[in-house]
């Protein structure tokens, strides 16, 4: 099924009407039914359209002769589907004009499908079969979101007020209730939910009553007596699989991961292939040992079974907001933090140049973020501490920042406007998995590697949207970081027909990860990490260099601050495949770390405790 991009398409659809009339006006309904079907999908609730698609009917004989115009055999566009169910509507064929009206609901649930004069009507309920009414409801389910975003839920509440009308007129038909029960859950009426599936229960107690029973329960926040429920129906009929995975997951949900490995063991062992259960069991295994080895398990079961969607959507839920797994971390730099109370305190005007007076050299991709806030802003490092951190671990080809004693600047000039800009519109501060952020990043793949390059030290302005406009009011330094980590890993997308060992994007890489200490060690990290896990190959090489840049981190830690430190720890907890005493060490690390340090104040900002930023609210950190 087909349908056009479209927005506030009322002028689009003005226009189609506009044409469908000169068709009409010639006699030739079946271009003017062509005009109306892309109408109705610009604006559904164009009056226009509607009187129009009457005129049509009429033209032809009536509703039931201009059924032939919106035929819905073979390939089916939207729109069509649309105007033939308010054409069956007009012919009083009630029970189809529902069923159609559900399925264009379940295809593209955000758009006002619902919202028809007709399905309002305080007597459809009696003139539609209540079996008819039941079917239509998981031609609408299926492509629900469960629950319903708010703006979702406007666009269907008219065909749940119908669902919920014909509930109560056939009190007695156990299949609506029970269906009905699904639409209602979605809906957050969850008391509702629940009455209308125990009904349903307990008139019918077959097979789709008790599933559709223990959802409402479990939505209800009855999860004990959700799983009694279906428990005693697997007892009864263990033939559904996937509601054995339901109560598998529901008992790791409720904190007993290991009581629900049992039913998955035993769907594994019915069907090996089961495209739910490994995923399933990778979740709970992970809930069990914590740790990353069952999240790589995921994106590997995704990787061999690409027809499994349920990893890859099991695996983002898992990683989400985790460090470098899903999400970008931010810094931990006192450039940062004096940064992020200046802007939730009182940014400066135009005229402003405050100066951010640092007592130890910082990551000089730390200045690269205030600078892209501040433009006027200077930053003054005092003193280079010991070991010295503008050191490589090695001689590298690669260099991004050069210093004049401890002041930094890009080494490299800028990229070219088109580099940075797909850069731009390429790069994110969340992403589903490393895989995923890997992918994502494949349109990166043509770029010059000294255009990447650059970008780590120009990063550009990010995009002229509602989150770009917040990151750069509140968290400039997660944009930078973005940016470079998208960077690093359109540099992982280059000449991927030459072997691992020996290419030049490995090459790149490690020079930047094993370069001097700055945000580009982390991205490159990250950006090797989503390499090693979507090529197996390349993981042992991969998790030896990350785990030497984390023996040299440790070591220069007994001595100083090194604020990537966690990061790295990170990033080679992310290649559970490493060497156990480096992980082990990575985890001591990690559990050692110290609260972050009081920011310095910087001179001339005026700054005092930054309020919760809009970033955190946003995504929920706290």
């Amino acid at each position: 099924m087909g349908h056009p991009e479209h927005g506030d398409g009322s002028l689009e659809a003005r226009g189609e009407v506009a044409l469908a009339r000169l068709a009409l006006d010639a006699g030739d309904l079946a271009h003017a039914a062509g005009h109306l079907a892309e109408a109705v999908v610009h604006d559904p609730q164009q009056p226009d359209v509607h009187e129009a698609l009457a005129e049509l009917c009429a033209r032809a004989g009536g509703a039931a002769a201009a059924r032939a115009h919106f035929p819905l055999d073979g390939q089916v566009y939207l729109g069509a589907l649309v105007c033939r169910a308010h054409v069956e509507a007009a012919a009083g064929d009630w029970d189809n004009a529902v069923g159609l009206l559900a399925a264009a609901i379940g295809f593209e649930p955000a758009r006002p499908w619902a919202h028809a004069a007709w399905l309002a009507r305080e007597d459809l309920p009696d003139l539609v079969d209540p079996q008819s009414a039941a079917e239509a409801v998981p031609r609408a389910l299926g492509g629900l979101p469960d629950p319903l975003p708010e703006e979702i839920r406007e666009a269907v509440r008219p065909f749940d007020a119908f669902v919920r009308a014909a509930a109560r007129r056939h009190p007695d038909h156990a299949l609506l209730l029970a269906l009905a029960s699904g639409l209602v859950r979605r809906t957050g009426d969850t008391a509702e939910a629940v009455r209308l599936a125990e009904r349903a229960h307990r008139l019918a107690p077959g097979h789709v009553a008790a599933v559709m029973l223990g959802n409402a329960l479990r939505a209800h926040g009855r999860p004990d007596r959700a799983l009694a429920v279906w428990e005693a129906e697997l007892a009864r009929d263990p033939s559904d699989s996937h509601l054995a995975v339901d109560v598998a997951e529901l008992y790791g949900a409720t904190g007993r991961p290991a009581e629900g490995l049992r039913w998955l063991d035993g769907v594994l062992a019915a069907e090996p292939d089961h495209p739910k259960a490994a995923p399933a069991r990778h979740g709970l295994r992970h809930r069990i040992d914590g740790g990353t080895a069952h999240l790589l398990a995921l994106a590997d079961h995704h990787r061999d079974h690409p027809d499994h969607p349920y990893a890859a959507d099991l695996l983002a839920h898992l990683t989400r907001q985790l460090p470098w797994l899903g999400a970008v971390p931010g810094g931990g730099e006192a450039t940062v933090n004096v940064l992020r109370r200046l802007l939730e305190s009182s940014p400066p005007g135009p005229d402003g140049a405050p100066v951010f007076a640092v007592s130890h050299l910082e990551a000089p991709s730390a200045v690269a973020a205030v600078r892209l806030a501040l433009p006027t802003a200077r930053v003054a490092f005092r003193e280079v501490p010991e070991p010295d951190p503008r050191l490589p671990l090695r001689p590298v080809a690669t260099r991004v920042w050069t210093w004049r004693g401890a002041e930094p600047s890009p080494a490299v000039p800028p990229p070219s406007a088109a580099a940075a800009e797909l850069v731009r519109d390429t790069a994110e501060i969340v992403w589903p998995s490393p895989p995923a952020a890997y992918d994502h990043a494949v349109r990166l793949a043509g770029l010059d590697p000294e255009d990447l390059v650059a970008v780590l030290a120009h990063p550009p302005a990010p995009r002229a949207d509602d989150l770009g406009r917040a990151l750069l009011a509140h968290q400039p330094e997660l944009w930078v970081r973005a940016v470079q980590s998208f960077a690093c890993l359109g540099l992982a997308h280059h000449r991927t027909d030459q072997p691992w060992e020996g290419s030049r994007r490995r090459a790149i890489l490690l020079d930047l990860l094993l370069g001097p200490e700055d945000w580009t060690v982390e991205a490159a990290g990250f950006a090797l990490v989503a390499v090693a896990w979507t090529h197996p190959g390349a993981r042992t090489d991969i998790a030896e260099r990350l785990v030497e840049r984390l023996h040299h981190a440790a070591a220069a830690a007994r001595s100083r601050e090194v604020a990537m430190l966690p990061s790295l720890c990170a990033l080679v907890l992310a290649c559970p495949w490493a060497d156990p005493a480096a992980l082990d060490l990575a985890r001591r690390l990690t559990a050692a770390a110290p609260a972050p340090a009081a920011a310095p104040v910087a001179e001339g900002t005026g700054a005092t405790a930054p309020r919760r930023g809009l970033l955190r609210r946003l995504f929920g950190r706290r």
